[in-house]
């Protein structure tokens, strides 16, 4: 396909996330209003629109350390195989590289088949699981940590400045830090259920022992993107009920980037890193 063939790729604006969320929506992700207003804030997302009507689109959201990350890549049903996805992943690259920058995706399995041949190798993999019905004990909640806290283990993890990133989140109504015996993680709202992550631990007890305590003070469905490595973090999580949804393979495009010193237990989301 020729540079100047097929439909227009364009850049979206605030105004766009009602629709963005309904492409999200239609793919039953779990993403809200207000994830999909930081994209349009503090990155760019590129989209196709189909006369007035949104039916795809793609973010690329920068971070420290010139790196950029790559989600909401999203096609409506009725567009499906048309080639938009790889569009609108290919305008991404191309400002990604236009400012030096890194692209890294966590990608479905088949999103994987799509991303290897545009540049992108693999890395860490991660597990998506949800906790249908929380435990109802009452034994109380984690004790409440603070952004500055959760902002330092996250550099220190990524090797990334999220510091936007993590204060849109925990501004927002229902969000909370916790912590306990020397692990710490955020919870946040999604639009089905509650998201937990990133989580970081000295070891896999402690971060159990901190996601039990979240479960127990949580009355909707949780979801956590969990590293496939901390294999011991993830054997305790599905002996206490949690289920796997589904894998994600982390992929970067582009020259290695300054790695962080630890490894998380959980991310923010496939769509955040």
């Amino acid at each position: 396909m020729g540079a100047t063939d097929g439909p227009t790729v364009i850049k979206l604006g605030l105004e766009d996330a009602i629709a963005g969320l309904a492409l999200s929506t239609e793919a039953h992700w779990n993403q809200t209003k207000e994830d999909w207003r930081v994209f349009l804030h503090d990155g760019v997302v590129f989209g196709i629109r189909d006369g007035a009507r949104l039916v795809a689109t793609a973010a690329l959201l920068p971070y420290s350390g010139d790196n950029a990350w790559i989600s909401m890549v999203l096609v409506t049903g009725t567009h499906r195989r048309r080639g938009l996805a790889t569009r609108l992943v290919d305008a991404c690259l191309a400002t990604a590289r236009q400012n030096g920058l890194t692209s890294w995706l966590d990608a479905t399995p088949d999103g994987a088949t799509v991303y290897g041949p545009l540049g992108f190798t693999p890395t860490l993999q991660l597990r998506r699981l949800k906790l249908v019905s929380p435990p109802r004990e009452t034994s109380g909640s984690p004790a409440v940590a603070s952004l500055d806290a959760l902002r330092a283990r996250d550099l220190r993890a990524t090797g990334f400045d999220r510091t936007a990133l993590l204060t849109a989140f925990a501004q927002r109504s229902g969000s909370r830090i916790v912590a306990a015996d020397g692990s710490i993680a955020l919870v946040r709202d999604g639009r089905t259920a509650r998201h937990i992550g990133p989580l970081f631990a000295d070891n896999a007890v402690e971060a159990l022992a901190l996601v039990h305590a979240i479960a127990q003070s949580e009355t909707r469905p949780l979801l956590i993107d969990a590293v496939a490595s901390q294999a011991t973090f993830l054997e305790g999580l599905t002996a206490s009920g949690w289920t796997i949804e589904r894998p994600f393979q982390r992929m970067r495009c582009g020259p290695d980037t300054t790695a962080g010193e630890d490894m998380p237990f959980a991310v923010a989301g496939p769509e955040f890193g």
